[in-house]
């Protein structure tokens, strides 16, 4: 094995068109404290001169390990040149300083004698790339344990959640080899983070001022910062939030810091889960194991299914928002309820109050419930007649049509649909005026909806949506981890999210 430093879990994949721009960028990260830089010299327009360029670096930044990478176009790279040509230049590169190569296993598997010219001179990394899906992973580990290597990397695409589950597998049953693993894609995201805990080798990140080499890639900064990837332990708890989209949700900023503030070894990640895969997200959160994870459009009302245990008004609710595990069984209550009575029993004195509420899924029950058990008179509006009528009818509610709007006025207006929601930032429910003194958009992102603007513009109270996602994200975090939660670095972590989307 090549005598080289230990590799740090986080790399950086640079992927850029020119020499002097691969440079320009490398410069930026070492200088960010970065140590661990690939240089993706098949993207190269010319990958030999990006090859000789890393004594140049080395010598500005010796304390950086560079890893070369020159993969070929029929292996998803960009270089076309032949093998030989492509393993002459990660010669020049290792000649150059490189501490290690990356050498895809098409290549490794035709040019075995070729490649162990290097071992003893860098570390050869042999790699698999899929992608399209996330194939046996057996199969994928006896091919590339049939090439002789200093340490192997697995990288997949994820189609359904459990694919993160037989990626990080994968590093866990090969303790003794020296094997990064990762599922590329939205849905992959969590190996991302994980890898590391599960014994993989490192993980890769995008740079900071230039796109990824892979679906999913996100800066050194936000793993290191905000997923701690540094330091999360083998013990640490994993939680997680899963939803459909999912890519613009704050609760990983807010729960993360919430974490860190309250010094719990802990990560909480975005799982994307579409409805059709629901039930295999159980098989992943069974075995990796997930110790809860929060629940949000469009899963709230078919999650009570898969749960042991529900709250009781939860179950009456027919929706649950927060999933924990206790005694080996899964159990589930919805704390959107204390995120709507709370800010608006600031406001408003809830019994008696007339309080309209726009929708009929599973926030719109919650907020039905909640301030139906508080005492206030409700109202139900909606696009899906019918559905509010049903709705109305099991709540006790006055179930109403748009058009009737126009003659009633409410103490308090909540809005709970996605309307709005980013990236739909234009959608409103109300086309002019809003029947309520007391706006309440469930709506978080964006912090100023159209809805919101309109009542400000029409002099109305407003609460807005983040009030509630921090009420009930407060009663989550003292949920599963028994402290109190600090709700002032929750509520400055989300708008802090908000600012920079």
């Amino acid at each position: 094995m090549a005598q080289t430093r230990l590799l740090p879990r986080i790399c950086i994949a640079l992927g850029l068109p020119d020499v002097p721009t691969l440079l320009s960028h490398a410069r930026h990260e070492a200088e960010a404290g970065e140590v661990f830089l690939e240089f993706r010299l098949d993207f190269l327009d010319r990958p030999a001169k990006g090859a000789d360029a890393i004594r140049g670096f080395l010598e500005q930044f010796p304390e950086c390990i560079i890893l070369a990478t020159c993969r070929r176009h029929q292996n998803h790279g960009r270089y076309n040149g032949s093998i030989e040509e492509q393993l002459a230049i990660l010669d020049l590169a290792v000649k150059a300083g490189a501490q290690a190569i990356d050498v895809e296993i098409e290549t490794a598997e035709v040019a075995q004698e070729r490649l162990s010219a290097f071992r003893g001179r860098v570390q050869v990394i042999v790699s698999y790339h899929n992608y399209e899906a996330t194939p046996p992973m057996d199969t994928v580990v006896n091919r590339m344990m049939k090439v002789q290597a200093d340490a192997y990397k697995m990288v997949t695409t994820a189609r359904k959640p459990s694919d993160n589950l037989r990626v990080l597998a994968a590093a866990k049953a090969m303790p003794r080899h020296r094997l990064a693993v990762l599922a590329m894609g939205e849905l992959g995201f969590p190996t991302r983070v994980l890898s590391p805990v599960f014994g993989g080798l490192f993980t890769y990140a995008a740079p900071m001022f230039a796109e990824g080499t892979a679906a999913g890639q996100v800066s050194a900064r936000h793993l290191r910062h905000l997923y701690r990837v540094e330091k999360l332990g083998k013990s640490a708890k994993i939680y997680g939030v899963i939803a459909d989209p999912i890519r613009h949700s704050i609760s990983p900023a807010v729960h993360n810091r919430a974490f860190q503030a309250r010094r719990v070894d802990a990560v909480y990640l975005p799982f994307l889960v579409t409805p059709a895969y629901l039930r295999d997200f159980f098989s992943l959160a069974e075995k990796l194991p997930l110790a809860g994870f929060s629940v949000t459009i469009p899963h709230k009302q078919k999650i009570i299914r898969y749960l042991d245990v529900v709250d009781p008004l939860a179950r009456r609710i027919g929706a649950v928002n927060t999933v924990w595990r206790k005694a080996g069984k899964w159990r589930g209550t919805n704390t959107d309820i204390a995120g709507v009575t709370g800010p608006l029993s600031r406001l408003l004195r809830l019994q008696k109050s007339s309080v309209l509420i726009v929708g009929n899924g599973g926030a719109a029950r919650g907020a039905a419930y909640a301030l139906s058990d508080a005492g206030a008179k409700i109202a139900l509006v909606g696009r899906n007649v019918d559905r509010v009528r049903a709705l109305a009818k099991v709540c006790g509610a006055e179930a109403l049509v748009r058009e009737q709007l126009d003659s009633r006025h409410f103490d308090a207006v909540v809005h709970a649909t996605p309307l709005g929601m980013y990236p739909h930032v234009g959608e409103c429910f109300f086309h002019g005026n809003i029947p309520g003194e007391v706006v309440f958009d469930m709506v978080y992102n964006p912090a100023e909806t159209a809805l919101v603007q309109r009542a400000r513009e029409q002099g109305r109270t407003i609460v807005p949506g983040i009030d509630m996602f921090i009420e009930q994200a407060v009663q989550q975090f003292e949920i599963w981890t028994g402290d109190s939660a600090p709700r002032a670095v929750m509520q400055k972590a989300a708008m802090e999210a908000l600012d920079h989307q």
